[in-house]
């Protein structure tokens, strides 16, 4: 312990050196987070007698990419081994720094902890601290270390303000931006403004724990050419509505129901032009019917379907249909990506309408779109024209990664939609 050199800088210092129990730390992108938690495990782990230490990710893959080299990197003169396999970390001490994933609760429980760093608590669910961290640090009065970028105002926000108004002498929270980090380069961030909404900018960068509410979407940013642009591919995406025997549905009973929407987008490197949105209540046949319908006449790159017993329900008549007509095509499963709706939509879509990225195409669907989408989010309106247009982001950016060696990093595909 007496050769390591603890490099970090002034703002990870403050966080490192405070002898607060329990650190709360809201910071924007890039600010140096995984190597303030890197060397707070290793000293911890050095400190303590006889309990160890671990990091916990919302998954055990995330734990590993986003730490595991780090501590080896950093900590190479303290450790004694190092198991790929199950990502534990044993140093000269005898203790153990231990890579974890809240995904996998049953592996948290059963030991006693010295120190635990959890980072990104925001996408956890908060019992994994709660009823299981918790009381794992009880025997030796062990120490958190919460770091993340927020993500709305959830458990995580109700945990920072706890630690803000400093009512509790064991908690702490430290609050800063991309900007506090001195190694990154301010134009990479003003770059960054630029591009991304302003919603997702605040979150992202500036750490702030913004609530996503109406008025997301302004009427001035909404920009309508019937003109095709020359250059691009075309995409669809289909967000699916439970499928009805609609001769059997009263006319009272189908307001309540939500539509099947079909968003087809014209996608090049100046941004979307949304040719069409196809949307109505329909049974599974007509369904099929329609995605094929669109298909023929686009002749899209991909066309995304949100994966579940929706897509499952859908899929036998759309292979038929595909035989019967002899006209196959590139179904991609979209996800939720454990989003909520309102966060998913607003990430994919604010910062485009808000640079002028996305054009609609003159149709008889301009009005109901416009209308959901400058009402969204509205418990009381429907949103399936907007959640399906934001679909598009996933199937255009899977078709644009890159082929290279595989590797689940989180990276932004999309510097616009900033996931």
């Amino acid at each position: 312990m007496a050769n390591l050199q603890v490099k970090l800088h002034d703002k990870q210092l403050e966080i490192f050196n405070a002898t607060e129990r329990f650190k709360v730390v809201a910071a924007g992108r890039r600010f140096g987070k995984s190597r303030l938690a890197a060397w707070t495990l290793i000293i911890e782990a050095l400190k303590s007698k006889d309990k160890d230490v671990f990091y916990v990710a919302p998954t055990f893959q995330q734990a590993k990419d986003i730490l595991w080299s780090l501590l080896k990197e950093i900590g190479h003169e303290v450790i004694k081994a190092a198991h790929e396999n199950t990502a534990v970390i044993t140093l000269i001490n005898g203790r153990k720094i231990y890579l974890k994933g809240s995904d996998r609760p049953d592996t948290l429980r059963g030991v006693g902890l010295a120190y635990v760093v959890i980072d990104e608590y925001a996408d956890m669910k908060p019992q994994v601290f709660e009823q299981i961290i918790r009381p794992a640090l009880a025997d030796v009065r062990g120490g958190a270390l919460f770091i993340g970028t927020p993500k709305g105002r959830n458990h995580f926000y109700e945990m920072f303000k706890y630690a803000e108004v400093k009512k509790d002498p064991e908690w702490r929270a430290f609050h800063y931006t991309s900007f506090d980090n001195p190694l990154l380069h301010k134009d990479e961030i003003e770059a960054a403004r630029l591009s991304m909404s302003s919603f997702a900018f605040k979150q992202e960068f500036l750490a702030a724990f913004e609530a996503a509410s109406s008025d997301l979407f302004k009427e001035e940013w909404i920009k309508i050419d019937a003109t095709e642009p020359k250059e691009g591919s075309y995409y669809i995406a289909v967000d699916l509505a439970g499928f009805e025997d609609v001769a059997s549905q009263t006319m009272n009973k189908k307001k309540l129901l939500d539509e099947t929407a079909v968003a087809v987008v014209k996608v090049s490197e100046a941004g979307w032009w949304v040719a069409d949105l196809i949307h109505g209540r329909w049974d599974i046949k007509q369904t099929a019917n329609e995605i094929i319908k669109a298909v023929s006449k686009y002749e899209p790159n991909a066309v995304g379907i949100e994966k579940g017993s929706l897509k499952n329900a859908v899929m036998p008549y759309l292979t038929d249909l595909m035989r019967r007509y002899n006209k196959y095509f590139r179904i991609d499963e979209v996800t939720h990506g454990n989003r909520k709706k309102t966060d998913r939509v607003v990430w994919a879509l604010q910062g485009r309408f808000e640079h002028g990225q996305i054009t609609l195409n003159e149709g008889a669907w301009n009005n109901e779109f416009i209308d959901q989408l400058l009402n969204f989010p509205n418990t009381q309106m429907h949103d399936d024209l907007p959640d399906a247009l934001a679909y598009i982001d996933q199937v255009a950016s899977v078709s644009y990664a890159s082929n290279d060696e595989f590797d689940d990093r989180w990276e932004p595909l999309d510097a616009v939609a900033g996931y």
